[in-house]
C-alpha cells in the first residue's frame, strides 16, 4: 500500500517524497505521514482555498450535515454531492465493531487532504455513541479529582480518534449542582471552580488525539429545561453569568478547546434572542473570553422542535444563525438527503439577497477550512487510527 505525505492542499504518493527523506524514511509501509506547518501558514492556504470556491461551495462548507445509515457508499455519495464541510456521526450511524466504524468514516473522508470535520456526541454516560466506551463519565467525574478526568478524556479521546472521527462534542462545560436539572448528570462541574479544573482537564486529556468542543455556551445550567424541547431562558445578569457559568468556558477556551457550541438559551438580561442567533453572545465569546476557533450551532433543528412559530423554517434559522457569527451550522433533527442542498441554496440566496453579508460567510468558511487543514496537518482525520490505544 502506498505511503502518503501531506503537503499544501494535496497528497503526493511516497515516490514523490525523496526531496523529503527525513519524513519519508520515518513513514511505515501503509501509514499516512504529514507534513506540519504554521498556525500562519495554514490559514493562508484555508483563505487561498475558499478564494477559490463558488458561493455554493463556501456555503455547503459551513454546514455540518447527517442521514441516517450505515451504508458506505451512501454516505461517500451524499458527502461528494453536497459538499459540506463536516458530518455528525449519531447512534444510526454507528455499526456494531471498530472496524465497520472505521470503513464508515473513510467513506465519509472523500478527500484525506482537506478532511471533512466528523463530529461525535461523545460524551460518556448518558450521552455515548460508541458501546464500547468504558472509560468514567461525568456523573462519576465530578466528584473526582481533575487528573480523573484528564485520563478519562485522554482515553476517550483516542476512542474517537481511533475510529477516524477528528472532533468530540464531548465536554460539557454547564454548571449546576441542582440534581434535577435537565444537565445535571451530563455537566462536568457543580461549582464555578469544579467545573473549570474538569473542563481544562478534559481539554488537555483531549487535545493530542482529537479536537474538544465547549457545550452548551453560555451556560445551560442556568437555564431550566430541555433545550430540545423549547428554548430555556434565564433573567441572569451578564455580571452574575461573568462570576459563575462563564467562568468553565473561560478555563476551556484557555486551555486551547479549538470549538464552541453555543446554545439554544435565552439569558434575557443579555439578549432576548437564544445565544445561537445571538450577536452579542458572539462578541462576548470572542472578545471578553478570547475564543478564537471555530463556532459551532447546536443542532439548528431544535429550534424547529422548540414548537415556537418564529423559529418554523429551518432556512431562516441558519442564515440568521450564521449571520449572529456562527461559523458552522449542526443539521440533525428531521433532516434527510435533501437538506443540505436546501440549506445551502438557502444561504447562497441570502447572500444575492444581502440578508446574509458576503463578508461574514467567508469569514466562516475559512475558519472552518483553517480547522480542516489543521485536523490533515496533525494527521486527525485522515484515515482511522488503528495504532491510537485508548489510556488504560
Amino acid at each position: 500500500m502506498a505511503c502518503f505525505v501531506l503537503g499544501g492542499l494535496g497528497l503526493a504518493s511516497a515516490a514523490d517524497a525523496s526531496s523529503s527523506p527525513s519524513v519519508a524514511a520515518q513513514a511505515p509501509a501503509g501509514e499516512v505521514v504529514v507534513v506540519p506547518g504554521t498556525a500562519e501558514s495554514v490559514t493562508a492556504r484555508a483563505t487561498a482555498a475558499v478564494a477559490t470556491m463558488s458561493l455554493s461551495e463556501r456555503a455547503a462548507s459551513v454546514i455540518m450535515g447527517h442521514i441516517s445509515t450505515t451504508d458506505p457508499g451512501v454516505l461517500r455519495d451524499y458527502m461528494s454531492t453536497t459538499g459540506v464541510g463536516g458530518f455528525i456521526l449519531m447512534g444510526a450511524n454507528i455499526p456494531g465493531s471498530e472496524d465497520q466504524l472505521r470503513g464508515i468514516t473513510a467513506a465519509l473522508t472523500v478527500d484525506p487532504a482537506v478532511p471533512p470535520l466528523l463530529g461525535i456526541d461523545q460524551e460518556g454516560g448518558d450521552v455515548s455513541r460508541l458501546p464500547w466506551d468504558d472509560f468514567p463519565s461525568s456523573i462519576t467525574l465530578k466528584n473526582e479529582p481533575p487528573e480523573a478526568t484528564e485520563l478519562a478524556f485522554a482515553g476517550r479521546g483516542a476512542l474517537v480518534q481511533r475510529a477516524g472521527i477528528s472532533v468530540n462534542f464531548g465536554i460539557v462545560a454547564d454548571i449546576t449542582d441542582d440534581t434535577s436539572m435537565f444537565i445535571y448528570r451530563r455537566a462536568l462541574g457543580t461549582t464555578p471552580e469544579s467545573g473549570a479544573s474538569h473542563v481544562a482537564a478534559a481539554v488537555v486529556g483531549e487535545e493530542p488525539e482529537s479536537l474538544s468542543t465547549l457545550k452548551h455556551f453560555p451556560g445551560h445550567g442556568a437555564a431550566p429545561g430541555d433545550s430540545h424541547r423549547g428554548i430555556p431562558s434565564t433573567t441572569k445578569t451578564y455580571d452574575q453569568w461573568r462570576q459563575t457559568d462563564a467562568v468553565p468556558f473561560a478555563a476551556g477556551i484557555d486551555a486551547g478547546a479549538p470549538l464552541l457550541m453555543f446554545g439554544h438559551l435565552a439569558y434575557t438580561s443579555v439578549d432576548e434572542k437564544p445565544a445561537t442567533l445571538s450577536s452579542e453572545w458572539h462578541r462576548i465569546a470572542r472578545e471578553e473570553l478570547g475564543f478564537d476557533g471555530v463556532a459551532i450551532t447546536d443542532d439548528l433543528g431544535m429550534l424547529e422542535a422548540s414548537g415556537l412559530s418564529e423559529y418554523r423554517d429551518p432556512v431562516s434559522n441558519a442564515v440568521a444563525a450564521l449571520a449572529a457569527g456562527n461559523d458552522m451550522l449542526l443539521s440533525v433533527l428531521g433532516t434527510n438527503a435533501q437538506t443540505a442542498a436546501e440549506l445551502t441554496a438557502g444561504l447562497v440566496a441570502a447572500v444575492d439577497s444581502g440578508a446574509l453579508p458576503a463578508e461574514r460567510l467567508d469569514e466562516a468558511a475559512v475558519r472552518v477550512m483553517t480547522l480542516r487543514l489543521q485536523t490533515a496537518s496533525a494527521g486527525r482525520g485522515l484515515v482511522p487510527c488503528s495504532s491510537c490505544a485508548p489510556a488504560a
